[in-house]
Parts: structure tokens; C-alpha cells; sequence
């Protein structure tokens, strides 16, 4: 956790809200602004602030503690932010639904989102019409999460069929594969706005597994008893941060700052303390591959 606390905002923003909210029509350059970089050749939506929508409830990537954000996500863009010269002063975190978080940034109400978000797939070429999106920054998997109490015999999707259920977060990755892989299969999928909530039902009992991100739902499951991940499922996903689409100057500037991250080591550190005991990827450690535009995955 940062040892230092920030000025942000916690905003709940459902799809309504998303539609509806009010945030600056005019874009203001960054560099009219007190306390920003005067460098700076980009716009954002509050002069001298970069505003971050987030989820703010998806460990370990971000969620609040004491009234801070905090994970990985958070301080890679922290980290990020500084190279452009703005302080965790000048970076506003703004709660948002996932489902309709594309729409959010590309409608103006933040200049970025930092939620774990896939970029490549189909759903990420789908996501990319509506965003657009920086380098890769994070390689992910789903898994299959269980209750041991309930089903200590269930170890594999191959094993759920008819009268099971599997919870997913709506407009993610494992909501879509488990439609396409689960679904035909008899297996009933049921959505939830938080990924944290699906746990919770399977806690309860009330669904017979959950297809969430891998590295999430081993960080989840920690805090509840008896729910356990018990498959990994290989979808070679990779993480990237997401704009609106006329950010042109403001991704450049982005792709420039996370490859000063990655190539002094800033990466590594923070990769390390969320993360322990598992190797930075290459292409993330400094003069790797992770710099190719995730805006042209398929």
C-alpha cells in the first residue's frame, strides 16, 4: 500500500449515471493548469488532472483500503502519471461499473480506465472500436473457482453441465467464455456488476463455480473460506490501459511514460509486490516486447 495518501474521488456510477454525469464539454490543455506539467502536449477533462475510472474492486489489480486505492493497477498508473509529471495529487480515481465503463472514457467522464481490462481476443478488438488502447502491460488467464464445502469433487469445466452454474462479471472475458464454452453445455451463467459479488454466491452456494481472471480469483478467493481455484484456463490475454479514441497525443504520451517505467525498474518492483514469488514477464522487465500497440491485436 502507498505510504502516502492522495486526493481523489470515490464517484459510484451506474449506466445511468455513466450516461448521464457531468463532466467538463471543453477539454483544457494540462499545461494551463497549476501544479501540472507544463510540458505537457496532451489534453484532459479537468485541467491539471488525469481522471482514472476504475472498478476499484478487483484485487489485486485495484481496490480501496482505509479509503485509498491501492494494486497493482493503481500504482503502475500512479507510476505512470509521475513520468508525465502529475502527482497522486493530480490523479482523481473514479469508482465506475465495468459493463459500462468503454462508453464512460469514450464519452469524456475520465481520460483513462485502469480495470484489468483485456485488450486482445475478440473482445478486445470489440473493445477497441469504442477505445483506444495503450501497449500491453499484464498477461492474464481465466480459472474456475469452486466451494470445496459444496463441490470438493468438481476440478474442471469439463466436469459442469446441466443444473450447474457458474457466476461471471458482466462484459468481461469470462463472461464471454463462459457463454461460448459453458453455456452450450447446459450449464447456467449468471452475471453479476462486481466479480466480487459472484464470489460472494459462491460462498454461499448458490452457484457451483465461478470464471473470473486468474490472478483475481486466487486473490478473492484468499479472503473467503472454502472457495478454492481449481483450474486455470490458458486464453493468452494481455492488459492494457484504455482512452477515448481522439486521445491520440495523450496515448503517446502514455506508451512513452509505461516504457520509462518498465525499462528503470519501476515495473519490476510493483509487478514484485503484488505479485511474489512470480517472474516478470520479459517483455515487461525493459527493452521487451510489451511496447507493441495492443490497439492492433486481434
Amino acid at each position: 500500500m502507498r505510504g502516502f495518501k492522495i486526493r481523489w474521488m470515490f464517484v459510484a456510477l451506474s449506466a445511468i449515471a455513466v450516461t448521464g454525469a457531468s463532466c467538463s464539454n471543453g477539454s483544457s490543455s494540462a499545461s494551463s493548469a497549476a501544479g501540472s506539467p507544463s510540458s505537457a502536449a496532451f489534453e484532459t477533462i479537468h485541467p491539471g488532472v488525469l481522471t482514472v475510472g476504475s472498478c476499484l474492486d478487483y484485487p489485486p489489480f485495484e481496490s480501496v483500503k482505509n479509503g485509498t486505492p491501492i494494486g497493482f493497477d493503481v500504482e503502475l498508473f500512479d507510476a505512470i502519471a509521475a513520468k508525465l509529471g502529475y502527482d497522486q495529487d493530480h490523479v482523481k480515481w473514479v469508482k465506475a461499473n465495468f459493463n459500462t465503463i468503454f462508453t464512460a472514457v469514450a464519452e469524456g467522464q475520465f481520460d483513462a480506465v485502469a480495470a484489468a481490462v483485456t485488450a486482445t481476443g475478440a473482445t478486445g478488438a470489440k473493445r477497441a472500436q469504442t477505445v483506444a488502447f495503450s501497449s500491453f502491460y499484464y498477461d492474464s488467464a481465466q480459472s474456475l473457482a469452486v466451494n470445496t464445502a459444496k463441490s470438493p469433487d468438481i476440478t474442471s469445466t469439463d466436469q459442469l453441465g446441466s443444473g450447474d452454474s457458474v457466476g461471471v462479471q458482466k462484459g468481461t472475458t469470462g463472461e464471454q467464455w463462459a457463454i461460448d464454452h459453458l453455456q452450450p453445455n447446459g450449464v447456467a451463467v449468471k452475471s453479476y456488476t462486481s466479480a466480487t459479488d459472484a464470489f460472494r454466491d459462491l460462498s454461499a452456494g448458490n452457484v457451483t463455480g465461478v470464471i473470473n481472471d486468474e490472478p483475481a480469483s486466487f486473490a478473492i478467493a484468499a479472503t473467503m473460506t472454502d472457495v478454492k481455484v481449481v483450474q486455470p484456463i490458458v486464453t493468452n490475454e494481455s492488459y492494457a490501459f484504455a482512452f477515448a479514441p481522439t486521445s491520440t497525443a495523450l496515448v503517446s504520451a502514455w506508451d512513452d511514460a509505461m516504457k520509462q517505467v518498465m525499462d528503470d525498474g519501476e515495473y519490476a518492483t510493483i509487478f514484485a509486490k503484488y505479485f511474489p514469488g512470480t517472474p516478470v514477464p520479459q517483455k515487461y522487465s525493459g527493452g521487451g516486447s510489451g511496447s507493441a500497440s495492443a490497439s492492433a491485436s486481434t
